[in-house]
């Protein structure tokens, strides 16, 4: 902020600044609700849209009833594992207790036990039968799963096999819709760019700048968060060269800019020392004159120095002595410093 502003001004050039944001930050939120909506002007279909229904029908027909036989098998399979443990057990704990009972009768050598003997053994010939036969639902379940889940693998091969092109054809309308989002962010944004370049250039300082400079902030925001991160890529080759394109031309209009600059600044310092201060504002004056540099050539320059009068540079006067009290002054200043004298100075506001 220059030194030359009021207290009041600078404060209200910091207020303005402040409005110019919130103001970009609103239309940045009009934006975004606009620009999230884009993406429903191109639905793209799921795979399944593109498949042939006389062909994919009795596919996906097979793969629910492949499905479905797989599932009741494993659950047959499940109940027929678990009787075949329940057998286990049981036959486990007969033997136990058969073993238990051969100690017994070894221990005692009783021949009237025989008959029970023999009645224990073809009990427990009975459970190792029955243990033999639940082994063998199980074994009769682990094949039909095995089948069923074949037979699963088969039909989801088969669909998977028809899907394909299906997903090629979706992936070439999720490009195609890219592109149209692109264009359709491009068709938004680029009217955009356009307006803020016209604000830029003749409406930046005018009375209305904040909103001015809002707008800018909002089309740029737009461009290069809603548009530049969309651009199709193609190997890297579109953004590349988007990106060398929008270098060239920015970089030619600063190139040209600096050019026009420069002739002004030189048409400028050949004008008498008189005529070069009407073009030159008081504020812009003071700034420059507060960051040490030349308020007309803007080259650096010593205003320690107490012999300095004129830029050594384009030969405009800083200095000169109070018609009133010969005080040394800045030739800029509309009054005296030391008497308040008011100085012959025909600065723009």
């Amino acid at each position: 902020m220059g030194k030359g502003l009021r207290w009041t001004e600078q404060w209200m050039r910091r207020a303005l600044w402040l409005v110019a944001f919130v103001f970009a930050g609103f239309l940045i939120g009009l934006g975004n609700q606009v620009v999230d909506n884009i993406i429903y002007l191109a639905p793209v279909p799921a795979a399944e849209h593109f498949l042939d229904p006389a062909k994919a029908g009795p596919l996906q027909a097979a793969s629910r009833e492949a499905q479905k036989a797989s599932a009741e098998a494993e659950t047959a399979l499940e109940q027929a594992q678990q009787k075949h443990r329940v057998a286990q057990a049981n036959t486990k704990s007969a033997r136990d207790a058969f073993d238990n009972w051969i100690a017994t009768r070894h221990a005692t050598a009783r021949p009237d036990q025989d008959e029970e003997l023999i009645a224990r053994n073809r009990e427990l010939d009975k459970l190792v039968a029955a243990e033999r036969t639940a082994l063998a639902a199980v074994e009769v379940q682990e094949q039909v799963a095995l089948d069923a889940k074949q037979a699963q693998e088969k039909a989801d091969a088969a669909y998977e096999a028809l899907l394909q092109p299906a997903r090629q054809a979706e992936f070439e309308a999720e490009r195609r819709a890219a592109r149209k989002v692109f264009l359709i962010r491009l068709a938004v944004t680029l009217p955009l760019l356009l307006v803020a370049g016209a604000l830029f250039k003749y409406k930046r300082s005018g009375t209305y700048w904040p909103f001015t400079w809002g707008f800018i902030f909002f089309a740029l925001f737009a461009f290069f968060v809603e548009l530049v991160p969309y651009l199709p890529s193609y190997g890297g080759y579109v953004r590349y060269g988007v990106g060398i394109a929008v270098t060239v031309v920015v970089g030619r209009y600063a190139i040209r800019w600096l050019h026009a600059w420069l002739a002004r600044q030189k048409e400028a310092e050949a004008l008498p020392d008189a005529q070069r201060r009407t073009t030159m504002r008081y504020d812009v004056v003071m700034e420059r004159i507060g960051k040490g540099v030349c308020p007309s050539c803007e080259r650096a320059t010593n205003y320690k120095d107490e012999q300095l009068a004129h830029c050594p540079h384009c030969g405009i006067g800083l200095f000169d002595r109070c018609p009133a009290c010969n005080t040394r002054k800045n030739a800029f200043t509309r009054y005296c410093f030391s008497c308040g004298t008011r100085a012959n100075v025909s600065l723009a506001d």
